[in-house]
C-alpha cells in the first residue's frame, strides 16, 4: 500500500498526514516529531520506511497547523508545552483507532526530541492502548511525573556523543517502571547524521514494535 495524504480533524485544527499500511500489518506506529520539524522529516521517513519493511503501519502527521507553526516560529511557546503536544497525539491516535484501516490494529508511539516526552505522555494517559513506545534523541525528562504511569514497552535511543542526552534519558529511565531498555549508539551525535547511525536507529525501533507488537497481534488473533 503506497501512503494516503490524509487529514485528521481535531477540535479547532486540522493536521495534515501521511497514513501508510503494509499488508498484513503488524501494528500501526504514529510518530511525534521534535520542535520544528514535521512529517516531511528525513530521519523519520527513513525510520517509518524501515518499519514499513518489517510489516509495521505507520502515520506521520503534523503536531501543528501551518498557523501555528509560524506563530512557533516567531514565539516559541509551543515547542515545550508537552501536555499541549501529547493532546494533539492523543487526539491522532482516538482518530487512528476509529479509522477502518487501522482499527484493529495494535498501535505504538516513535518520538523525536521534545515529541518523545509527548508520547510518554500520551503513552500513559491512553494505558493499554498504547503498546510500545521509542524515543530516537528524546527528552523524555520533559514528561515528569507520567513516567512513572508509562505501562508500554519503551526503547530510549540517544547517541553516545549526545552527552548532556544521555544523562536526561538515564535520569528518566530510572522512573519508568514498565518494560524498559536503553541503547546507546557510539559515535553517534543528536541527530544520528553520522553514516549508519540512523539506520542503526530504525533497525532497533524495528525489532522492538515487530516484536511488541506483533505478541499482541498473536494474542488477538488467538481470541
Amino acid at each position: 500500500m503506497s501512503a494516503t495524504e490524509i487529514a485528521i480533524p481535531l477540535e479547532g485544527a486540522i493536521l495534515g498526514g501521511e497514513l501508510d499500511i503494509p499488508a498484513n500489518a503488524l501494528g500501526l506506529v504514529l510518530f511525534a516529531h521534535g520542535s520544528g520539524s514535521s512529517r516531511h522529516s528525513p530521519r523519520n521517513q527513513l525510520v517509518a520506511k524501515v518499519l514499513r519493511d518489517a510489516r509495521v503501519g505507520t502515520l506521520l502527521f503534523d503536531l501543528l497547523t501551518d498557523t501555528e507553526e509560524r506563530a512557533e516560529a516567531a514565539t516559541r511557546h509551543l515547542r515545550f508545552n508537552i501536555r499541549f503536544l501529547a493532546q494533539r497525539l492523543i487526539a491522532a491516535t482516538r482518530w487512528a483507532l476509529a479509522e477502518a484501516a487501522s482499527a484493529n490494529l495494535p498501535v505504538g508511539y516513535f518520538g523525536a526530541s521534545t515529541g518523545a516526552a509527548a508520547a510518554l505522555v500520551a503513552g500513559a494517559e491512553l494505558g493499554e492502548l498504547v503498546q510500545a513506545i521509542v524515543s530516537r534523541g528524546g527528552r523524555p525528562d520533559l514528561a515528569g511525573e507520567a513516567l512513572e504511569r508509562v505501562a508500554a514497552p519503551t526503547l530510549l535511543i540517544v547517541g553516545g556523543e549526545d552527552t548532556a542526552v544521555i544523562e536526561l534519558n538515564e535520569t528518566a529511565y530510572r522512573r519508568l517502571h514498565c518494560e524498559k531498555a536503553l541503547r546507546i549508539i557510539l559515535r553517534a551525535t543528536h541527530l544520528f547524521e553520522e553514516p549508519g547511525a540512523l539506520e542503526q536507529v530504525a533497525r532497533m525501533a524495528s525489532a522492538w514494535f515487530a516484536d511488541h507488537l506483533q505478541s499482541l497481534a498473536k494474542e488477538g488473533a488467538g481470541r
